[in-house]
């Protein structure tokens, strides 16, 4: 199985992938896990995307989707795979569905965790102060105004993967601010495995 979630930041995209990791015996692939395994094994690909981080640049896409390439040609990505954070342009799901077709392999499911940007906003400080009052951490990226720079980045680049997807009729929507459970159950039963 091969899988792409969608949302905005701070919905649950990893949470959910954890979980469809645990059911389905396959891989969660995160460009920026990806990209940094690479620069630790020294690969190609590694040796480019290392200078471009160490300066702070942002990767290419042709970088990113060879990092990709790379990976899912292992062995241990046979069973499949979900990715969380990537295509984030439309640009990035064109090329990655090059890449497939060349590899012979099709993504089986495009799932969108939906959510009301206020609703999720109200949920992530909520988050923070809970965080902070318990003494645990607080993500740096857990204030309102970085989160709304997130959200206006997601809506402007990520959100237009929606209707991408939808016309190749890969797309499954689920209400991402329900009880994490409810999530699971919605998107299990949305790609048929409910």
């Amino acid at each position: 199985m091969r899988m792409v979630l969608l949302g905005p930041p701070g919905v649950g995209k990893g949470t959910q992938a954890q979980r469809i990791v645990s059911r389905f015996g396959i891989l969660h692939l995160s460009t920026g896990d990806m990209l940094r395994a690479a620069v630790a094994a020294e690969t190609c690909i590694g040796r480019k995307v290392k200078r471009m981080m160490a300066s702070g640049a942002l990767v290419p896409d042709q970088l990113v989707i060879a990092a990709i390439a790379e990976r899912i040609s292992q062995a241990d990505a046979g069973r499949g795979f979900v990715l969380d954070g990537f295509p984030r342009t439309i640009s990035q799901a064109v090329a990655f569905d090059d890449l497939l077709d060349t590899e012979g392999l099709v993504l089986d499911h495009v799932v969108e965790l939906r959510a009301d940007e206020e609703v999720l906003l109200d949920r992530i400080l909520t988050r923070a102060r809970e965080a902070m009052e318990s003494g645990g951490a607080v993500r740096a990226d857990d204030n309102r105004e970085t989160l709304k720079v997130r959200l206006d980045a997601y809506n402007e680049q990520t959100a237009p993967l929606v209707e991408y997807y939808r016309t190749r009729d890969l797309l499954r929507s689920v209400d991402g601010l329900q009880p994490v459970e409810a999530v699971t159950f919605e998107l299990f039963r949305a790609i048929g495995q409910g």
